[in-house]
């Protein structure tokens, strides 16, 4: 390592092969979200500090512990974005997107979280996102789903992924739940961690997945969520549902799994495997029929679903090389010259090419053959004077003169 400044703990260089990873899963994503005619929109790195603190929630981990906030020169407090959703929102409040509702859009890109960094985690973070905003149909849940299930068999890694779902019912529902969930927990409240007891006060969804084994025997024999759900919660669910079991995308009932932020509805579900050692979500999402309220618009429906860029580069197989169609080795100052000119015409006409630089006859097909190309272009003097190159194929051997203005038709059709 060098002696100059070193990359920031829990950030990442990503070159090589890790990087054809990470392009090859953000390449099926954008293949996949338009067959589904999912929209791609951008939206800004930070926001308003509230943003987060309204939609997230000052109770959770994230606000609490893991978010970054400055103050800007203005005196503003800013913070980088933890995840997508908040800022879609308030983009679709803010630029009045309510009159193309329901929205299908797409994004990827950076994320950034204070916390402990570990394999697959980072401070700054790489993930896809998918959203329906405006739909309160249970047909846009089992889209999504679909969506996300498509994406997993274009990747290739369908093996050890199971999909699981739950219901949280409407906002009734969950109501009548939580009343239940605290009535069993303060029961029990010796049996409870710490960081159960208080979750209890602001989010006793939460103590249902905690991973602490001093909580399970509690959570274990909480009540589930199918005794409070009424009937428009139950007709939405198996709606949902059946829109999988048409579409063929297999899931497993997990009534444990939950959001803990009022907002969340309905459908919450995981993709997850436990390829990557101890069990983890490849893709996480559900309902939020609530978010879009909590930050001053109107009532909004919406679901979606995010998934760590990183994560799915570890499990994919390793993608093909991507090698060059032709090396240029030009032979004296004269075939140099020429060169330039001729590296921008192939490049034009579609055929990946480079060159080496410098070196003799011998380093630079040295240097052709291990770039992997399939063809070396060699261009002396001679060939030259007659608007000629040698095409020599790396691999047979073979090698045959072909006029300069055909050279992009040789390489194409061999």
């Amino acid at each position: 390592m060098g002696k100059g400044p070193q990359r920031v703990r829990g950030t990442q260089d990503i070159w090589g092969e890790e990087a054809e990873r990470f392009q090859a899963v953000v390449a099926a994503f954008d293949r996949v979200r338009r067959l589904y005619g999912f929209q791609r929109i951008e939206v800004p790195v930070f926001e308003s500090t509230q943003v987060f603190v309204r939609t997230v929630g000052e109770a959770t981990d994230i606000v609490s512990k893991e978010i970054y906030s400055f103050e800007d020169r203005g005196g503003e407090s800013l913070t980088l974005r933890p995840e997508f959703t908040a800022g879609i929102c308030r983009a679709f409040i803010s630029e009045g997107w309510q009159q193309h509702s329901p929205m299908k859009v797409a994004t990827h890109g950076p994320l950034f979280r204070y916390e402990r960094p570990q394999k697959g985690r980072f401070r700054q973070f790489h993930q896809l996102d998918a959203e329906i905003l405006g739909s309160d149909s249970p047909l846009a849940d089992a889209e999504l789903l679909v969506l996300a299930d498509q994406l997993l068999r274009e990747l290739g890694i369908t093996e050890g992924v199971t999909l699981e779902l739950n219901t949280l019912g409407d906002s009734d529902s969950r109501s009548a739940w939580r009343a239940a969930l605290v009535e069993h927990f303060e029961a029990r409240r010796g049996e409870l961690s710490e960081d159960s007891l208080a979750r209890l006060a602001k989010n006793p969804l939460r103590i249902l997945d905690s991973k602490d084994p001093r909580d399970r025997p509690a959570a274990d024999s909480a009540p589930d969520v199918d005794a409070f759900l009424n009937s428009a919660s139950q007709d939405f669910f198996e709606r949902v549902t059946a829109g999988l079991d048409a579409a063929g995308v297999a899931w497993t009932r997990n009534p444990r799994l939950v959001r803990g932020i009022d907002y969340y509805r309905h459908t919450a579900f995981e993709f997850v495997t436990d390829r990557l050692g101890a069990q983890g979500a490849l893709i996480a999402g559900g309902r939020y029929d609530g978010l879009i309220e909590t930050l001053g618009g109107p009532p909004t429906p919406a679901v979606g679903w995010a998934a760590g860029i990183e994560r799915l580069g570890m499990m994919i197989e390793r993608p093909p090389v991507a090698r060059l169609d032709a090396a240029l080795v030009p032979l004296g100052e004269a075939a140099e010259g020429a060169a330039g000119a001729l590296l921008a015409d192939l490049r034009r006409a579609g055929i990946a090419c480079d060159m080496a630089y410098k070196g003799n006859m011998k380093k630079r097909m040295a240097k052709a053959d291990s770039s992997g190309a399939r063809f070396a272009i060699i261009l002396g003097d001679d060939e030259l004077a007659r608007r000629e190159a040698a095409v020599k194929n790396l691999g047979s051997g073979e090698q045959r003169n072909v006029s300069l203005d055909r050279l992009a038709e040789a390489v194409r059709r061999s």
